[in-house]
């Protein structure tokens, strides 16, 4: 194994790497390999020409692409020089941009010119009207009379060495907005530190190798994308195989020719990977690890992708944008029903608890809001002082939200989002729960679940059911199910049955706006109130 233990900056890490492993393989992209000496070149060129344009160290630099090598460059040309990249999503639209683009007050956003035939081009030209701070789109496309980044690629002529020698390890790196499904979203300051300290932990538990290639189909706005996936591969000198959005059948098709060893994704793009037919004759046999992340495998979701990946070793991964990337990772000789039960333990030296509402630590095994320390953990929420200190405590804690148990042997159990439990004829439940009860009947491909206002019981529990197949089960057949499983409070009052549901671009369902934009009919078992 050999991960890089001794940088601690993102530009450190990538001299490293192409010092020391520089024709080694970093990215593949549409089949071409591009090492970590190329990298190099071509991330210094875009520091180069960023300061001989006059951007300087913390300036912000805001980037919307999919996941192509110019989205790779960017973010190692901008960091090196002690600028901050600021990660949109190439779906923002005006509401979005103009409020993110503001808040982290960018001086330069680089973006292509259209995306699905939506002209992005002509929103940023009217967007800069009402953000000063703007000085210059580049466009990845390159839109005649316009500046492109392919004019930061051709680089300058600033020698850089001095203002790269000055960067430090607790100095902003990136500014990643939180999903926002809840209201406005906040930018999570992610550090030099905490972003290596994360993706090096990450490296070290799965004893990653030069010789691993990672599938580069996580969002690279998302930390599952630029510290699990590229950061974790620039740690252990291995490589990605860049797929510019996920779909099904590209990530089968770079399983069956990109020479891939290692997985990840978020249970849902396992469904939906497994329902495929072009799945059914794929050899799986090289992937030597496979990582869910975003939420637990649920039991038979785990037994399928048990049986089509037979040779992985499978593992759970726990993170958040607050932690940089992962922070709990199932130990690596979990058996199944430890991965489909538990997140996993504390990876690398980061620290766990579970506290009450009032901040007290729970007791072993009892149920509270889960906390991290560590050097995973960011600096806080860019130029949001009340929001910094609503999260992070003075000791460093930083409050998740996420509702857990944590077993003597440090194994942590998701109960659900703090802000999803709902309060069922004075019982508190957490959907995450009833989902994965479920989603293990064969007539359910998904599920989700969220609280409703109830006459008698204050709340109730409604489920957004997609069938499994052409016919569904009735509420009765699930309700009936659901006894068998679950104690009689948790059991579902409400179904509605949908043929997708709505997904947040890592692919996890936003459950902020099911009631909203999923349609169909609410159906009972039972009458209301029962």
């Amino acid at each position: 194994m050999r991960i890089d233990a001794r940088a601690n900056t993102l530009g450190a890490l990538l001299a490293h790497a192409a010092a020391e492993d520089g024709s080694r393989t970093f990215l593949v992209e549409d089949g071409k390999a591009i090492t970590f000496a190329e990298m190099k070149r071509r991330a210094d060129a875009v520091s180069s020409a960023l300061l001989q344009r006059g951007y300087k160290p913390g300036d912000r630099v805001a980037i919307a692409g999919t996941n192509r090598s110019a989205w790779v460059e960017a973010l190692l040309g901008v960091t090196q020089v002690g600028m901050v990249l600021v990660t949109l999503n190439i779906r923002y639209r005006r509401e979005e941009l103009s409020y993110m683009l503001a808040r982290s007050g960018a001086s330069a956003a680089i973006t292509p010119s259209t995306h699905q035939d939506f002209d992005l081009a002509a929103l940023y030209r009217d967007l800069r009207h009402d953000l000063p701070a703007l000085r210059e789109v580049f466009y990845l496309d390159g839109p005649p009379g316009e500046p492109s980044f392919a004019e930061l690629e051709d680089g300058g002529d600033v020698d850089f060495a001095e203002v790269m020698a000055s960067v430090k390890t607790e100095d902003p790196a990136l500014i990643l907005f939180t999903s926002g499904t809840t209201g406005r979203p906040k930018g999570a300051t992610i550090t030099h530190r905490s972003i290596i300290a994360s993706g090096r932990a990450q490296a070290e538990h799965f004893g990653m190798l030069p010789e691993d290639r990672m599938c580069g189909h996580m969002p690279f706005n998302h930390v599952g994308g630029v510290t699990c996936t590229l950061v974790a591969s620039l740690v252990a000198r291995s490589s990605v195989a860049l797929l510019e959005n996920f779909t099904p059948r590209g990530a089968i098709d770079l399983i069956a020719n990109g020479g891939l060893t290692v997985f990840s994704g978020v249970p849902t793009m396992f469904v939906l990977m497994l329902a495929d037919p072009g799945f059914a004759d794929l050899d799986t046999s090289a992937i030597r690890l496979l990582v869910a992340g975003g939420a637990n495998v649920e039991p038979s979701l785990l037994a399928k992708i048990r049986s089509a990946f037979p040779a992985a070793t499978i593992s759970n991964l726990y993170g958040l944008s607050e932690t940089s990337g992962a922070c709990i990772i199932s130990p690596l000789d979990d058996n199944d029903s430890e991965v489909a039960s538990t997140l996993g333990k504390a990876i690398g030296d980061f620290e766990l608890r579970a506290v009450a509402p009032n901040g007290a630590p729970t007791a072993t095994g009892t149920d509270g809001e889960l906390q991290v320390k560590g050097d995973c953990v960011v600096a806080g929420y860019w130029e949001d002082p009340v929001a910094t200190k609503a999260a992070i405590d003075d000791d460093g804690w930083l409050s998740t939200g996420d509702i857990v148990s944590i077993a003597a042997d440090g194994h942590v159990t998701l109960r659900g989002r703090r802000k999803e439990m709902f309060i069922q004829g004075g019982y508190n439940v957490y959907p995450v729960e009833v989902e994965n009860v479920l989603t293990s009947h064969p007539g359910v491909a998904m599920a989700a679940g969220i609280g409703v206002p109830d006459p008698v019981l204050g709340e109730v529990g409604r489920y957004y059911i997609v069938p499994r197949g052409e016919s569904a089960p009735s509420p009765e057949e699930l309700d009936a199910y659901c006894r068998e499983h679950l104690a009689d409070y948790k059991v579902p009052r409400e179904y509605v049955f949908a043929q997708a549901l709505p997904l947040t671009p890592v692919g996890k369902i936003q459950k902020s706006i099911l009631a909203d934009v999923v349609p169909g009919q609410v159906r009972r078992a039972r009458k209301p109130g029962t």
